[in-house]
């Protein structure tokens, strides 16, 4: 590709949101929720598991904003170190066990 296309193509590029610590944060919650149902088999463990989540993130509340943006690159690291190397999907959802198990009809049959 030449630099004019590429240019072009920047000019059009959106840009992504810049989000607040309070989103980035809830944002982490989020996932770190995520990857806990991946390593968590059973569901007691899984609830047991989010209280002390829930505990760390609650313990953290209101802090300064140099401290919080801190956290929030450790707890970023720490997300990716405790990543599922096979991460749970919904059954039904691309890349499930359930998902296109019955593909509708061709239109030339229909």
């Amino acid at each position: 590709m030449n630099e004019v296309f590429l240019t072009a193509a920047n000019q059009f590029r959106q840009k992504l949101p810049q989000l607040t610590q309070n989103q980035e944060a809830a944002l982490l919650y989020r996932n770190s929720l995520k990857v806990l149902s991946s390593w968590a088999v059973d569901r007691e463990i899984f609830l047991t598991e989010s209280e002390k989540l829930r505990a760390r993130f609650d313990s953290e509340r209101g802090c300064s904003s140099a401290k919080a943006a801190r956290l929030l690159k450790d707890g970023k690291a720490e997300l990716f170190a405790n990543t599922h190397p096979d991460p749970y999907c919904v059954p039904y959802m691309p890349g499930g066990s359930l998902f296109m198990r019955n593909p509708p009809l061709p239109i030339e049959i229909c």
